[in-house]
């Protein structure tokens, strides 16, 4: 069995139990620990990080990064999940699991800045880097062994030294042969985690999992599958294939790989992300058009913050209402060029706002923008645009550094 140390990358003898030149019990064993490539990095609990790195008198305290009762949960420490806060979670519900919590609302422009770090950081391992959000990515390290003398799981462990070093957050890491095997083994050994999962571990390691394990299997998906008597992995380990794909169709098989831990899909950095969007729910059903516009601001805002920290751009702009009996409405406009801005961003949404008020109320509101592209000749189309994108980016750079409320604008300031 091999193995090595996470915090000084020796190598160790397999009953250790800790690191003879340092001392260290983070020792990493596997049999093809040395063998494995793809990896998946993952941040932990990466909002609420922040947040604690830059307030010190918040480490021991449960925190919940989000904001509204009526709101969600946008991240939450580990302090705060021993109590049963998840991300995702009503924050009506969180707050009642534990009223002790400190809530803070996102500082978007500050993660995005600090995730743009960690991806460079992820580059200078390997150019074969795939996102998927600001805070994790897939790797593949293959042939890299001679461009950094030691093996991809070394590299990968001394990648989380360094963040943790340089930038004051940790990540989990998982390694295996396929993406599919890696974000599962990302998750298995939270937080400051270094997981491995090889291919013929998989079956035995799936199969008493529900069958909503798989990626992609939603709770519609696993009742129709349970009506057919595949409730768990193993259900789907034993069927035949054809007869999946028969059932199912092209699903079906890709079912039974998964099933398996085989999946064929590469790292891709070039994969195309479809849109960018950001939502709110109210604490209060609104009708009125301005403090619909106050909202509207602010999330504008986050999806140009999203957008500028991925380097893309949009042309199409989606807005997102519910109602207060819970129907959605949304309605498009397709811009003359693409768009990184929030200014242009609220225009359009707040034009396509106008035709929706009325008698109306509404518990929900979101603006996304979509047909994405790289940013080269966004917002460029006269001088105004030019020296609007040149103020907005400045603006971005003063409240990464000092926070959202070092520059608020007009909007903004009427909303509070």
């Amino acid at each position: 069995m091999t193995a090595f140390c996470r915090d000084c990358s020796a190598d160790a003898s397999d009953p250790a139990t800790r690191c003879r030149p340092c001392g260290s019990p983070r020792l990493v064993r596997h049999a093809d620990l040395h063998r494995l490539a793809i990896a998946h990095i993952d941040c932990d609990a990466f909002y609420a990080t922040i947040e604690k790195r830059d307030d010190p008198t918040l480490i021991d305290k449960p925190l919940i990064v989000g904001g509204g009762k009526r709101g969600v949960v946008a991240t939450c420490c580990y302090i705060a999940r021993i109590f049963g806060v998840r991300s995702a979670m009503p924050m009506f519900e969180a707050l009642r699991r534990c009223p002790n919590a400190t809530v803070i609302k996102p500082n978007m422009a500050k993660y995005a800045a600090v995730g743009r770090q960690v991806r460079e950081a992820m580059f200078k391992l390997t150019p074969q880097v795939e996102p998927l959000s600001i805070d994790e990515a897939f790797l593949d390290l293959t042939g890299t062994e001679r461009l950094h003398g030691m093996s991809p799981a070394k590299a990968l462990a001394r990648l989380a030294r360094e963040v943790e070093r340089d930038l004051g957050i940790t990540v989990s890491i998982g390694l295996s042969s396929n993406k599919f095997l890696a974000k599962i083994a990302s998750d298995l050994d939270k937080p400051r985690g270094f997981a491995v999962l090889a291919p013929v571990e998989a079956p035995a390691f799936l199969a008493e999992k529900p069958v909503g394990f798989i990626y992609g299997v939603g709770a519609v998906s696993a009742a129709r599958l349970a009506q057919d008597g595949f409730r768990i992995i193993a259900d789907l380990q034993r069927a035949d294939e054809h007869d999946l794909t028969r059932r199912y169709g092209v699903e079906g098989s890709r079912l039974w790989r998964l099933a398996r831990g085989i999946d064929d899909r590469r790292v891709d950095p070039e994969r195309e992300t479809k849109s960018i969007s950001a939502e709110t729910t109210f604490e209060r059903d609104i009708a009125d058009l301005r403090p619909l516009e106050q909202h509207l601001w602010a999330l504008s805002e986050k999806v140009s913050v999203r957008l500028k920290a991925y380097a893309l751009a949009g042309s199409t702009i989606t807005l997102k209402l519910k109602t207060n009996d819970f129907k959605i409405r949304t309605r498009a406009r397709s811009l003359a060029g693409p768009t990184q801005l929030a200014g242009r961003i609220f225009e359009a949404g707040r034009d396509l706002l106008r035709h929706e008020t009325g008698r109306t109320r509404f518990r929900l509101i979101g603006i996304g923008v979509s047909q994405l592209e790289e940013t080269h000749g966004a917002d460029l189309a006269d001088l105004l645009d030019a020296r609007t994108a040149k103020a907005e980016h400045a603006v971005d750079a003063l409240r990464a550094k000092f926070g959202r409320d070092a520059v608020v604008k007009g909007l903004a300031i009427e909303e509070e």
